[in-house]
């Protein structure tokens, strides 16, 4: 039995491995399809695994990673380092990640019903842990985005390895630690100086 030759687009996918990205810009710039889908292969699962580590539903995601494609498609032209798509498409994704962290805290979901005190808990109790809760993403959110994703990040169930995260930061491994160690005592202060402190 012979070998099957590869079909011409998976050779064509294969070509594409050794070209640096500002090529793949230049020749997406001057319409070339194949260099657009050589981009999309090359970072898709890097955008899907920054919203995975940030927690985002399955449907969210998917809206993600698509408007962050089509942010580049935008902005395309605009590019000044095209060398560096790579980190332009993850902080893209970030953002795109924490708008829609921030839109579905704003949504009353009916779910939320179910939260209500039970006849076994008294209401101040339950008003009291809700303020709590309030005033903990009040300060989580003052932090700034380095911050909140990377605790977001560690906080996944279950958690990422430290070179998932260092990928998705774009931040060496070793500095992971500190940063976090960082984020969580400047949280402990905020929520200290706040008016409602845990």
């Amino acid at each position: 039995m012979g070998v099957r030759s590869p079909s011409p687009g998976v050779v064509a996918m294969a070509g594409w491995q050794d070209t640096s990205d500002e090529d793949l810009v230049k020749r997406i710039r001057a319409g070339e399809r194949d260099a657009w889908q050589a981009l999309v292969r090359r970072y898709s699962g890097r955008l899907w695994a920054v919203a995975r580590g940030m927690r985002l539903r399955p449907d969210d995601a998917a809206d993600a990673v698509q408007t962050t494609w089509l942010r580049l498609v935008e902005r395309l032209d605009d590019l000044r380092e095209p060398d560096r798509v790579g980190g332009w498409l993850t902080t893209t994704m970030r953002r795109q990640c924490l708008d829609t962290l921030a839109r579905r805290q704003r949504v009353i979901d009916q779910d939320r019903f179910d939260e209500l005190p039970g006849p076994s808990e008294p209401l101040d109790r339950h008003l009291l842990r809700t303020e709590r809760d309030a005033a903990l993403w009040r300060a989580f959110r003052s932090l700034g985005p380095r911050c909140e994703t990377l605790l977001r990040l560690l906080l996944a169930d279950p958690p990422p390895s430290y070179a998932l995260v260092s990928v998705t930061l774009d931040m060496p491994i070793g500095s992971i630690g500190p940063t976090r160690q960082r984020c969580l005592a400047r949280l402990r202060e905020v929520l200290a100086a706040g008016p409602y402190p845990l």
